[in-house]
This record gives C-alpha cells, structure tokens and sequence, in this order.
C-alpha cells in the first residue's frame, strides 16, 4: 500500500505529469517502443529518485515496458505530493512526501526494497547503500543498478575500490548527454530558480561565490554571470580553478570569499564548504545555499551555535540572528535548493537523462554484467543525442566514406 501525502492532490499530479511529457519527446518516442516490445516484462525496478512531474514520467516509460516499480525519494524535501499522489492512484507503489524525517526517510527506502527489485534506480546510492549494509539477502536477485547523480558515483567508485560493490551499477550521470546537459544547463537554470523563488532577490549587482567548479558549478556561475551578478569561483582542483579564471571569473579561497559575497551557493558534492570561520566573515544579509545533493555542505550546526535565534521569513527561507548581531539567511535549511524551493530541471533537459535512465535498465537485462561501475555505453548516448535533435529540428553533417576511411586509418600522410 502506497504512502503519500494527500490522494486528493492526484489531479494536480496528473496535469503536471501531462505537461512533462509534452516536453519530454525523447522519452516518450523510447515509450512507444516499450509499449510495443516489453524489454523488462516482469522486472522489479526500485526507484530512489526526487518524486518530479519528470521521474513521474520515466516511471510510466518503465510500466509500460512491463516492469513493477516501486518509488521512494532520494531527499526528504524534493518530493512533490501531487505528483506522488497521481502515481499512487495510477497503482504505482509510492512511499514519499515532502517533509519526511530522516528516520521516515530510511523507512520508506526499505519499503521499497520489501519489493525485492531486480533493478534499482538512485539518485545518491541510498538504496545500494542500504542493500550492501542492512538487506544482503536481496543481492541475489539483483540484476544491476543505475545511479543519477554525481554524488552517487563518487561513493560508487569508492566502492569498487574498495571490492565492496556486489552488483553492476550503470554511471548513468556519467553519460555525456546527462552530465553536460542535466549538471550544467539544469543545475544552473533550476538553481538560480530555487533562489528566486525563495528570495525573489536581485541577482544583478551582487557578488555570487559557486563553491566547486565542475559540470554543476559551471552551469550556477554562467547563470548568475548572465543576470548580472559578479561571479567568484572557488575550488580545490587545481584544473578546474584555472578553467574557472580562465572562463573570466575571479576565483580564490572560500576563507578569502566568505566576506566578499551576497549569494553563497555551494555544489561540490563533498561536506563542510561553508563553516564557522565562513560565517564569522560573512556580511550580514549574506544569503547561503546548496544544490549539492546532501545536506552536508554548509554546516548547520556550527550555525546553530553561533545564532541567538532563528525565523522562518518566508518559505524555505530561514533568518540566523547571530550572537554578535549579524544575521545570515539560510535557504531549503541547506538541502537541493532548486528541488525544495523549486521544481527541479526543466523537462526539457531531464529528457536526455531519463532516456539514459531508461535505456541503462533495458541493458541491464539484456546483459550479463560484471559487479562494478559500467559507463552507459557511446552508441546509446549518441542515440539520446541524435534522437534529441530530431525533436528540436536540427539537422547535422555525416561523414563521407572518404571522411570516415581517413579518420580510421594511419597510413594517410599529410
């Protein structure tokens, strides 16, 4: 029995869901053929994913290749209740809401796995966690795995590393036409969108500090360059710092930063960015937040100690009344600002991912894997590709034979 917030938002769900799919075309073009050839008749899929208008359609891709899914979110304040509504009343197991606590959290991880999936599906490796940790008896019947977010594959690597990972896992973030479109142009638009909608606070003028300057970071600070903002840039990876300057940006230490910004939006995917020396340096009215995947980047409760008090201002937005009179608003209490505050990535952009989401799963069973990371491999990624720009009405050069024979050969001289 599915557990969610309200059944009576069910048709606000379903409208949105419908407003998804029309933007989704990709996705939708891989449902017809999954309607039609059932590649997971009779498969398990486990979801850990934000409940969106978006997963919300990715789900039905799936049903409609046969398989059963059952669904729980991957962050207690990025679930949407009418779309998890529309989802339970369209017989989908669904245990999420907004506002869970962490232990409501980790039951409904479980609850999903009482389903004994065969495939699962993370954004952040929660439920690979949980199996590896607490439900080994359900490793057996495991075909593989997907994983979302950078975040994930970063612990999954460490895994593997460390001979710990039980079963294949497709890096479904890791497939171009997810990371360089979903981290970059969807992190940056839903992010700067979490922020305003939070705040409605203007972006031109004020001074920005991005902590991190990967696929995520990239996509924040090109954002907030574009409506006006003074961008710094702040990094560990020596590589990524210098394409950071190189891109135009000031770029330095979060020590040096901290008392310079107005914005402070951390995506690193690592913990304690934002600490207490931060905060000590930090303007008053300086606005933190992160769309880091846990809520680990600033750390909260070194502002806790720091604070006399603290109010809610506005939704998701909460004001820390410092000891020494400064005040430092916090956004989503430091968890996905674009997802708590916001809607997520627009359903344009999620096309690309949940079609690799898609088609990773339709692998998984048709193959044989070993336990491990597995890349999504380059000729699904490239059919995501083209299939995306048919749907835009673009059209691209083929190599010639001659092209082809040339590239492909060494004996060919100047």
């Amino acid at each position: 029995m599915s557990g969610v917030k309200d059944m009576k938002l069910a048709g606000s769900g379903r409208m949105k869901i419908e407003w998804a799919e029309a933007h989704m075309p990709v996705l939708m073009r891989i449902r017809e053929g999954f309607r039609r050839d059932k590649p997971l008749k009779g498969v398990s899929v486990g979801f850990a994913l934000h409940v969106t208008k978006e997963t919300a359609v990715l789900v039905e891709t799936l049903i409609a290749g046969g398989a059963k899914v059952a669904i729980t979110g991957c962050n207690p304040l990025s679930t949407q209740d009418d779309v998890a509504a529309a989802l339970a009343k369209n017989k989908v197991d669904v245990y999420a809401w907004r506002g869970e606590t962490n232990e409501e959290y980790y039951e409904n991880i479980n609850r999903v796995l009482d389903h004994k999936p065969n495939i699962t599906i993370d954004d952040g490796a929660d439920l690979i966690f949980t199996v590896h940790k607490e439900r080994t008896e359900l490793l057996k019947d495991i075909r593989g795995g997907c994983e979302e977010t950078t975040t994930g594959i970063i612990r999954l690597r460490a895994m593997e590393n460390d001979g710990a990972l039980k079963y294949p896992v497709m890096a479904t973030n890791d497939a171009d036409t997810k990371h360089m479109f979903d981290n970059h142009y969807g992190t940056g638009q839903s992010t700067i969108d979490g922020i305003l909608r939070a705040t409605s606070i203007l972006f031109a003028g004020k001074v920005v500090v991005v902590g991190g300057y990967g696929w995520c970071g990239r996509g924040v600070a090109a954002r907030a360059k574009g409506m006006g903002s003074q961008v710094i840039v702040t990094e560990v990876d020596p590589i990524l710092a210098l394409r950071a300057a190189m891109d135009g940006y000031m770029v330095m230490p979060m020590d040096d930063a901290a008392c310079m910004g107005d914005i402070f939006i951390t995506v690193t995917g690592d913990r304690d960015i934002i600490g207490k020396r931060h905060f000590e340096k930090m303007k008053s009215g300086a606005v933190v937040c992160n769309s880091g995947h846990f809520n680990i980047e600033i750390d909260i409760p070194e502002l806790e100690k720091m604070s006399k008090g603290k109010k809610t201002i506005r939704d998701n937005v909460e004001r820390y009344d410092l000891k020494d009179g400064r005040h430092i608003y916090l956004l989503a209490e430091g968890r996905l600002v674009n997802l708590a505050a916001a809607e997520g990535h627009p359903s344009e952009v999620m096309d690309m991912s949940f079609a690799n989401q898609s088609m990773a799963c339709r692998y998984i069973q048709d193959n044989d894997l070993e336990a491990g990371v597995h890349m999504i491999p380059r000729e699904v990624d490239e059919m995501v590709a083209r299939m995306k720009l048919e749907t835009m009405g673009v059209r691209i050069d083929e190599l010639t034979p001659e092209q082809r024979k040339y590239l492909e050969s060494w004996e060919e001289g100047t």
